[in-house]
């Protein structure tokens, strides 16, 4: 039991620390698994997987309360309305994601959820994100700063871009940065409008995991839901720094440096798999 939980900080550190960078925290808990598993149901393992996402979107929660709290007494009217009008942007970013993860979800558990996909994901979007300073338009001067400024249609085709996500591999905070990049938002305004999808959009996604897993009638463990509760608190502790690390690291940094990262790994991952093989 305690390797296990020993096993399930070490998911936790993973999960804080990736659910935030553009170098895919799923397909890092894929890999993970491969190499340490945990001793858990497979269908325990679907929803964990999901579930301990919960912790780092709670960091976001907790960070930008005010910001995000339309009830703050110290906001005035205008600030209320606009923290409304970004609630509601962001609902509307996530409608195109959530339609295709309703209807896809389990075909692509089935088809995607393995290492090659992972690795060619990786390296895919790693050069993708080494590309973006000529790709994208208005880089010498940003026209959407921060994330109140993005319009309704900005919005919606930034949600689109988060809908690639659903390949494992690939990054929800990752497409969606790379799309308002291109959509031309500053790197912060990127990053910040990323946090505040991720929490209704990891939000739906648990919900959906968890009705599955108490659909498929397997109870789950002691030391299960040990695994679950210090996975997701590992997972908010880290986040916390994580958060408050991209922000800072991106006000003053291109993206190339995840780029690299992706193509490194996504290229050691298909190396390792190979001589195992």
């Amino acid at each position: 039991m305690l390797l296990e939980l020993i096993k399930t900080v070490l998911y936790g550190l993973v999960e804080g620390i990736t659910e935030w960078l553009p170098i895919s925290s799923t397909g890092h808990m894929i890999l993970l698994k491969e190499l340490i598993p945990l001793a858990v149901s497979e269908d325990f393992w679907k929803m964990f997987e999901v579930v301990i996402q919960l912790g780092a979107i709670l960091a976001v929660v907790v960070l930008y309360f005010r910001r995000l709290n339309p009830f703050t007494p110290s906001k005035s009217a205008r600030e209320r309305q606009n923290t409304w009008l970004l609630w509601l942007k962001v609902i509307l970013s996530i409608i195109p994601s959530a339609v295709v993860g309703l209807l896809l979800d389990d075909w692509f558990d089935a088809h995607f959820y393995n290492y090659i996909t992972v690795a060619v994901a990786l390296i895919v979007y790693g050069i993708v994100f080494l590309l973006l300073d000529r790709l994208r338009p208005g880089r010498h001067a940003r026209s959407i700063g921060t994330a109140d400024e993005i319009d309704w249609k900005t919005a919606f085709l930034i949600g689109c871009f988060q809908v690639l996500a659903i390949i494992p591999g690939t990054s929800r905070s990752g497409s969606t940065i790379i799309g308002a990049l291109l959509l031309g938002l500053s790197r912060t305004a990127a990053a910040e409008f990323s946090f505040f999808m991720a929490i209704p959009t990891m939000l739906g996604a648990s919900l959906l995991k968890c009705a599955k897993f108490l659909m498929s009638g397997t109870a789950m463990t002691g030391s299960e839901t040990a695994v679950l509760a210090i996975g997701c608190a590992v997972a908010f502790v880290v986040s916390l720094a994580a958060v408050r690390a991209l922000i800072q690291y991106v006000r003053t940094h291109t993206f190339r440096v995840f780029g690299l990262y992706r193509i490194a790994l996504g290229a050691v991952v298909l190396l390792w798999f190979a001589l195992a093989g």
